[in-house]
């Protein structure tokens, strides 16, 4: 007999499928949060000890690890699989199996290295479409998805939030076991194409909710949230690609999401720092003490930021005219170009700090000041101010 513990999101759930694929009605499948993990290996350990024992997409704590080590010595049969950076150190046991990175070079899943382990060990037979499912949901899982333009991967996870667990598991061996290549069907085609617009209304509506909060050495934007985390942090990070990251806020689930869109960000450190963990662009926490602190007492009383102008001619970025930005307290921000560097003058008076590049000020003068790109009319003006402002001087 077999049973398998896994993670509750799309990742997770594809090691069960895969699961019960391999081992039909001889594995008992259980899909737990960060959290509920532990208490489900003390159970397995106390009652269910001559079962072969899988852990994929997520890693006990420290109690439990010694105790499975000592299962394991004592003839426990035990795999854990994980690809998490925070997960490495069981790569120490022989019952761990921890990979962030494959051979060719590319992030792996939990779907794609259990995949790989019931081919290696003969549980599965290799498929076409059991090979596309795996990845739609490895390049959903490591955000390749994006890189690689492949909504279907972006269209799989919608499809696996908008159906039970146990319906999406349904359709999914259903379809794996009798296709020879993987589909969405008519009607689930429907409901994804009303799901998307319905996620670009809840993006609208939160977009204009974030609020800005240094925490530590990196600047977050903040919003509270229950639903799309992974649309809504894409979407806000790529808007205000000056915040290090996006910091999602589910009060009633008293969790907590990370994700950004910078290669020099890993917010899996950030994760760590209030006990969660998570990828490097995508990762999250239970909500403690500090977490609420900083994110929740500290950003209630922030306004929210304000939207650049979107239908601009000619106030625009990188402008030879130079680019004009406002701020909550009316300032006038202006950057524009001397010789090699770009300055920023603050309501006609310049500062002293010099930038390399048009990008370098715009994020000085958004984090500082919270600023905004200024509509057309806002913009001709002020160039008509100081063209006459000029002429006056001479």
């Amino acid at each position: 007999m077999y049973k398998l513990l896994s993670h509750n999101d799309l990742d997770g759930v594809g090691c069960g499928i895969l699961a019960k694929l391999a081992f039909g009605n001889h594995v008992r499948v259980r899909y737990n949060s960060v959290g509920s993990l532990n208490r489900e290996v003390e159970w397995f350990l106390e009652n269910e000890k001559d079962t072969f024992l899988f852990i994929t997409d997520l890693s006990v704590n420290e109690k439990n690890e010694i105790r499975l080590e000592e299962y394991y010595k004592d003839g426990g049969k035990l795999q854990l699989i994980d690809h998490h950076q925070t997960a490495l150190s069981f790569n120490d046991y022989d019952w761990g199996h921890v990979i962030v990175e494959d051979e060719e070079e590319r992030l792996t899943s939990a779907t794609s290295l259990f995949y790989e382990y019931l081919l290696n060990h003969e549980f599965l037979e290799s498929s076409k479409a059991v090979e596309e499912f795996v990845e739609l949901v490895r390049q959903y899982d490591t955000w390749e998805w994006e890189k690689n333009s492949n909504e279907k991967a972006q269209r799989l996870n919608s499809l696996f939030f908008l159906v039970s667990i146990e319906e999406f598991e349904e359709v999914m061996i259903q379809r794996l076991q009798s296709n020879d290549h993987f589909f969405f069907d008519e009607f689930e085609e429907k409901i994804l194409n009303m799901e998307e617009n319905k996620i670009e209304r809840y993006i609208r509506k939160k977009r204009r909710e974030l609020v800005q909060k240094k925490v530590g050495e990196l600047y977050a934007g903040v919003v509270f949230a229950e639903s799309y985390h992974s649309e809504l942090g894409n979407q806000l990070g790529k808007e205000y690609p000056h915040l290090d990251y996006i910091a999602i806020l589910n009060i009633g689930g008293r969790r907590m999401g990370f994700r950004t869109i910078h290669d020099h960000i890993d917010v899996s450190e950030v994760a760590v720092r209030f006990d969660g963990g998570g990828h490097a662009k995508a990762a999250g926490c239970t909500m403690n003490d500090l977490a609420f602190r900083l994110f929740v007492e500290e950003t209630f009383e922030l306004d929210p930021l304000h939207e650049d102008a979107k239908r601009n001619r000619f106030n625009m970025k990188e402008s030879s005219f130079g680019t004009l930005y406002k701020t909550k307290s009316d300032n006038i921000l202006f950057i524009c170009q001397e010789e090699e560097n770009w300055v920023i003058e603050r309501d006609n008076v310049k500062l002293e700090r010099q930038f390399f590049s048009f990008q370098e000020a715009e994020m000085y003068l958004k984090r500082k000041y919270e600023a905004w790109l200024a509509k057309d009319e806002v913009f001709v003006q002020y160039l008509m101010n100081r063209v006459k402002n000029n002429k006056s001087d001479e």
